[in-house]
């Protein structure tokens, strides 16, 4: 794949898959595979970041161009002209995944239990960049990674319900962000580049309890701007009757650092409060928190969070 982004995506250490795919190791799954701590989803939902794959199959194309995303946006369109073969995409990002992993085989605090693990993924985070409904074969992808025993995390603006609506199989978790708690607000800090994008991402909550797999509301919360407005928040999550909420706070890192102040970024601890408080309202147990993360758990039940992923 070559375009105008091609460059800048390469300098970032992105792995270039096919003409519209990319992946790109995470500081979780290089901090796990040489011993260290991996992403707060372990401690959440029992995945190993040392296993996992950051990918996507709409490198350059979105609905929106969030104000918080620290990712190069590159998005020059909302349609996928010239699509890859599904099963192309999930072997070459396999291979792309291993090819920039192999620098780590000789390091001495990579043992050769954690290489050989880590050569064979057991996860993939559809959530690197762009919005991943956009690339009309999704569930066929799903579907091959299910087949090779991979579980699959889908992340969604939820702008194209109707893609969520007629996705067959679901990820093992969907997750929908959840970060315009008013329409105004929506607007303003997510940038959507489709005119009816907040009635279709309500569409997309109230479509969720429909869902039968794993489902996660996700709250990027970036101070003074989109939070607290908990009762919002909360009719926003009472309609999707999620199984899980993660509130985040927004970090002022990457290309966000030209849109918003280090002063939008709220500490762990105001994340903490807000759900504590979005528990209380809603009847969720907080579950967990990863300090490092700035990240927070609320679970209807949170014994179903972690689950046998060798059984997928």
């Amino acid at each position: 794949m070559e375009n105008a982004y091609t460059q800048i995506y390469k300098k970032q250490q992105y792995g270039l898959v096919g003409k519209h795919s990319a992946v790109k190791v995470c500081h979780w799954t290089k901090s796990e595979i040489t011993g260290g701590r991996g992403c707060y989803k372990g401690d959440f939902y029992g995945i190993k970041s040392h296993q996992c794959v950051q990918m996507t199959p709409a490198l350059n194309s979105c609905t929106e161009n969030c104000s918080f995303c620290w990712r190069f946006q590159g998005f020059d369109s909302m349609h996928i002209s010239d699509e890859d073969d599904p099963e192309f995409i999930l072997e070459e990002s396999i291979k792309a995944h291993r090819k920039l992993l192999t620098g780590f085989k000789g390091n001495p605090k990579v043992t050769e239990e954690k290489w050989n693990e880590a050569d064979n993924p057991k996860h993939i985070a559809i959530s690197l960049t762009g919005e991943p409904t956009l690339y009309s074969r999704l569930g066929e992808f799903i579907a091959l990674a299910r087949k090779r025993g991979i579980s699959t995390f889908l992340v969604t603006n939820g702008t194209l319900p109707m893609v969520l609506e007629k996705l067959d199989p679901l990820p093992t978790q969907l997750y929908v962000t959840t970060a315009g708690p008013t329409k105004q607000i929506f607007h303003d800090v997510l940038n959507p580049a489709i005119g009816n994008a907040w009635e279709n991402f309500l569409r997309t909550l109230e479509l969720l309890p429909s869902l039968d797999t794993r489902k996660v509301i996700r709250h990027t919360l970036v101070k003074d701007v989109n939070m607290p407005y908990l009762e919002e928040y909360a009719k926003l999550d009472s309609i999707a009757s999620p199984d899980f909420i993660e509130s985040k706070g927004y970090v002022h890192v990457g290309q966000s650092i030209t849109r918003l102040g280090i002063e939008n970024m709220p500490s762990h601890d105001y994340v903490v409060e807000f759900s504590r408080a979005l528990g209380s309202m809603l009847g969720y147990e907080f579950a967990g928190e990863r300090r490092d993360s700035r990240v927070t758990l609320l679970a209807k039940d949170p014994s179903k969070a972690k689950i046998d992923f060798s059984a997928i």
